[in-house]
């Protein structure tokens, strides 16, 4: 047998032990979805027994009641209100943070590095040490239960890691296109919106879904600076738990709706959020 076949071989049966485990592990992180759509089809009797019950009768009465059939509270307010500070927040950021990522990389600033830095050194604060202040001053500003409030933390919150991950895209995009465009007499807007933006659009999917996720999840500041006009889905969930009855299969039933918004925008964007990624954010 020659080396090189033994080599493909060996190449082989690397690459298929990979795969299987890249299988293995997508099952793991799978499995618990799974279960929690399962679950959501049964009844509150069926999903609190121990162990549980795989063959159990399927049912729609926790989308029923996640969705006010029972009498319950409707959670159209709080959908929109997630929607609206996910993506206006996001919006704001990639506005914010294009121009600040070109900065730093295609025109970079001195000591850019310590730039970033301190950027990244902005989320190293805990979010609960922040907690306090901000709620005294939305109360003082009468801006509780405000989603505008919320679009501004968020906006604030995700800036300084969209920075970060822009100016790893940017700094692929080849000078020698924006120098040919600032010669034929483009402005610095026009280069960021016609020559910049389409270039470096997979980093900008992949930035945004990130930006608009953590968005969406954000919890704690939605749970005390909110109460009814500007209550977040997280929050509206919350509301499921309870110290009495069983609320197990609901809770999954919510859980489920209100992961649809990001797993469709994962699955719409995930060819950009690949490129993306690859292009430079881990390189």
């Amino acid at each position: 047998m020659s080396s090189t076949t033994v080599r493909t071989g060996g190449r082989f049966r690397g690459g298929a032990g990979l795969g299987l485990v890249a299988w293995l592990a997508g099952i793991v992180f799978f499995l618990p979805i799974a279960w929690m759509a399962l679950t959501s089809f049964h009844s509150e009797t069926d999903a609190a027994t121990n162990p549980p019950s795989f063959t159990a009768a399927l049912t729609l009465d926790g989308y029923r009641e996640f969705f006010g059939a029972g009498g319950g509270a409707s959670p159209w307010p709080a959908l929109i209100n997630s929607a609206v500070a996910s993506i206006v927040s996001t919006l704001f950021v990639l506005v914010l943070a294009l121009p600040a990522a070109y900065a730093l990389s295609i025109r970079p600033v001195k000591k850019w590095t310590d730039v970033l830095f301190f950027f990244l050194s902005t989320k190293m604060l805990p979010v609960v040490a922040g907690l306090l202040p901000i709620y005294l001053f939305a109360k003082n500003t009468d801006m509780l239960d405000n989603i505008w409030l919320l679009v501004i933390l968020y906006t604030s919150m995700n800036l300084p890691i969209a920075v970060w991950m822009m100016q790893s895209f940017l700094a692929e995009v080849p000078v020698a296109i924006i120098e040919a465009a600032r010669v034929d007499g483009a402005k610095l807007p026009t280069i960021l919106a016609r020559v910049v933006a389409p270039i470096a659009l997979p980093g900008i999917a992949a930035t945004s879904l990130i930006c608009f996720i953590f968005s969406w999840n954000e919890l704690l500041f939605a749970r005390v600076l909110t109460g009814v006009v500007a209550e977040t889905a997280p929050v509206f969930l919350t509301g499921f738990i309870t110290s009495q009855g069983l609320f197990l299969a609901k809770v999954c039933a919510a859980s489920l709706v209100i992961s649809l918004p990001v797993l469709a925008a994962g699955f719409a964007a995930q060819d950009k959020l690949v490129q993306g990624l690859s292009l430079g954010a881990v390189k």
